[in-house]
């Protein structure tokens, strides 16, 4: 890797991490109720796959499946999470959003957008476009980043890390 490679990792990882803190913190001062930052992801995860099983779920999220189980627990407390017997196998459960938790996610992605749309407008036309030209690449950069090394047609390393 050479040093722009890590000078630009290092950039972007730092930029985003601080972007997400405070947009997390920005609207967590709005609207109850206060869901830890674990717990919205779950939630995504749960609303963009209904019927996700907790090991599933675990997965996609790089998490242990006790971890999620607790977050698990944690929403269906909260009444943001129901959890279903799977019907082909009765050991399973199956994992849903409430109305309560869609209701919540949508007005979270709402208020998410309005925030963060309404600094990109105050920017120039310039970094505008910019954000626009990379949405691509950082989308591409996404999926890599989700797929194991020796899936990646490119990888040099040798299967090392």
């Amino acid at each position: 890797m050479t040093d722009e490679g890590v000078r630009l990792a290092d950039e972007l990882m730092t930029v985003n991490a601080a972007m997400r803190r405070l947009v997390r913190r920005r609207l967590r001062e709005e609207v109850p109720p206060r869901l830890r930052p674990a717990q919205v992801e779950l939630m995504a995860v749960v609303g963009g796959r209904p019927g996700i099983s907790v090991a599933a779920a675990a997965r996609e999220l790089r998490l242990a499946d006790n971890s999620v189980s607790t977050l698990v627990n944690q929403l269906l407390a909260a009444g943001m999470l129901r959890r279903e017997t799977d019907p082909e196998d009765r050991r399973a459960v199956r994992l849903e959003l409430t109305p309560a938790a869609q209701r919540h996610m949508a007005d979270w992605r709402d208020r998410r957008a309005r925030l963060v749309g309404t600094r990109i407008q105050e920017l120039p036309a310039e970094d505008r476009a910019a954000i626009a030209a990379a949405l691509p690449a950082l989308g591409r950069l996404l999926t890599s980043l989700q797929e194991p090394a020796e899936a990646r047609p490119n990888d040099t390393s040798g299967g090392r890390r």
